[in-house]
């Protein structure tokens, strides 16, 4: 998936258009769901001389101005997708790290209501399923040679 006018998504954020900010968006494009250290090496190997705090700083200002999505997989990692503010969830397998797009559990946006919303107006659920993906979960099943 891509931005169809980079440029222009960022122009209407508010950000000026950079070359690192254009190959962070691309590179996010081209490998959905990286993590922030793949991206810098994608963008590195695009432009040449970038650091990888640059990078991070993209990483960062393209989030909070919602052109990406962070995804948090457990711990301190995070991986970063295109923004496609359609409220969908995620599949993480716990022993690979394989990370899936699935559609939002039932119904529209947010599609999970909290029992007490203690006074917030819910605009989005991000969930996170965790488990084992079929071809771990395959690994794990088959018997193991004995040794002699």
């Amino acid at each position: 998936m891509s931005i169809a006018d980079p440029a222009a998504a960022l122009r209407g954020a508010g950000l000026r258009v950079t070359a690192p900010r254009l190959a962070t968006l691309a590179a996010v494009g081209a490998h959905p769901h990286s993590d922030a250290e793949t991206i810098a090496r994608i963008v590195r190997e695009d432009l040449g001389t970038v650091s990888r705090q640059a990078v991070y700083d993209v990483l960062n200002a393209l989030s909070d101005v919602e052109l990406l999505r962070r995804v948090s997989v457990g711990g301190r990692s995070m991986r970063y997708e295109l923004h496609r503010h359609d409220n969908h969830h995620h599949l993480v397998c716990r022993r690979c790290g394989r990370l899936e797009d699935v559609a939002c559990a039932v119904g529209e946006a947010p599609c999970l209501i909290p029992h007490d919303a203690l006074g917030f107006d819910v605009e989005i659920a991000d969930v996170v399923y965790r488990g084992l993906c079929a071809d771990c979960r395959a690994a794990e099943a088959a018997p193991t040679p004995s040794t002699p």
